[in-house]
């Protein structure tokens, strides 16, 4: 008895840490969002967010602001290792009210002490027209769900739920398709859409969710097999045509798959980077994953506001999936994909 209390001891703490190292890139996505742009690079780096400050010669934390720089503006904070001469407007950092004071660059000491940037939020959401962006990030996003639950469960069910010549045949034959990798089809699918004049909207992000999935189509298509064929036979002894058990019979009882399918196309449309970059041009019209990229430029990244509008990117997603996990893997464990 005790050996196997200690047996299942070992395993959540196992558990536990192998759990927690995978949250480990999230916290660092956050501890960086939170960090001054002179100590995101720093070596050995700073584990939790670090604010750079100076001392003068009584010790004291300061503030310290340009004054004789072209380059910088009133109120950035100074870069010791950028800036070899001149002077500097400090005050006292504990005591916003106090009297500024010109001291000389060589009379500062660097120093460091807990604290969190709040600029990198603050920026970085007006940096890029990040409400523009959301909007059209959920218009893409709420379409695509659409699209792809309504398809995939007309289909699905037409291969589970409805015995005619040849449906399993073509079910491999759908099956097989996902065997392509994406990038074979990417030019011609671009063709396509080029001769319909559909670049630069969204047309070509939105509606191919509603041509159906062969992955979405097989979950559901399992899920759907494993509903009663009672119930389907006791409605069309009612009188309800196959449509009819579709949507009043087999989609009330689909809710957990159905809901596993919009939370995998939300996340897959939210991220979608590839998409975007492709079919759209005018800036107006760009997602977020398209808004993050504009942080990474030519001459110079700025990773503090990019950690920090990605944090706010991923958000809603984890809160996403923090309620709705018990009909997700409820969804994932009847639809036959279990491990």
């Amino acid at each position: 008895m005790k050996k196997s209390k200690w047996i299942t001891t070992l395993t959540y703490a196992a558990l536990i840490i192998f759990g927690t190292s995978f949250t480990l890139p999230f916290f660092w996505l956050i501890s960086t969002s939170f960090k001054p742009a002179a100590r995101i690079q720093k070596w050995p780096p700073d584990i939790l967010p670090m604010q750079q400050v100076y001392a003068h010669q009584d010790g004291k934390s300061l503030a310290v602001y340009i004054i004789n720089a072209p380059d910088k503006k009133a109120g950035d904070v100074l870069l010791l290792n950028k800036l070899k001469e001149g002077n500097a407007l400090v005050k006292y950092a504990d005591n916003p009210r106090s009297t500024p004071m010109v001291v000389s660059f060589d009379n500062l000491t660097e120093k460091a002490k807990p604290g969190l940037e709040w600029k990198n939020y603050t920026k970085g959401l007006t940096f890029i027209p990040f409400l523009q962006e959301l909007r059209n990030t959920l218009t893409v996003s709420i379409l695509s769900v659409i699209g792809t639950i309504l398809s995939c469960s007309l289909v699905a069910y037409g291969l589970a739920k409805i015995d005619w010549h040849g449906r399993n045949s073509l079910f491999i034959i759908m099956l097989s398709t996902m065997m392509l990798p994406a990038q074979v089809t990417m030019i011609p699918i671009f063709a396509i859409f080029v001769k319909l004049g559909w670049v630069d909207t969204f047309l070509p992000l939105i509606i191919p969710a509603f041509l159906g999935s062969p992955f979405f189509i097989f979950l559901l298509r399992q899920f759907f097999m494993g509903i009663p064929k009672e119930l389907s036979e006791a409605a069309r002894l009612d009188g309800c045509s196959e449509f009819d058990i579709y949507r009043r019979v087999v989609m009330p009882l689909s809710k957990p798959a159905l809901a596993t399918v919009g939370l995998f196309t939300f996340m897959g449309a939210w991220n979608d980077f590839l998409g975007p970059l492709i079919y759209l041009v005018d800036e107006s019209k760009y997602t977020l994953s398209l808004g993050l990229a504009m942080f990474t430029g030519q001459y110079g990244n700025e990773y503090g506001m990019l950690m920090a509008v990605s944090t706010v990117v991923t958000i809603p997603i984890i809160v996403m999936f923090f309620f709705t996990q018990k009909t997700f893997i409820q969804g994932m464990t009847m639809s036959g994909i279990k491990g």
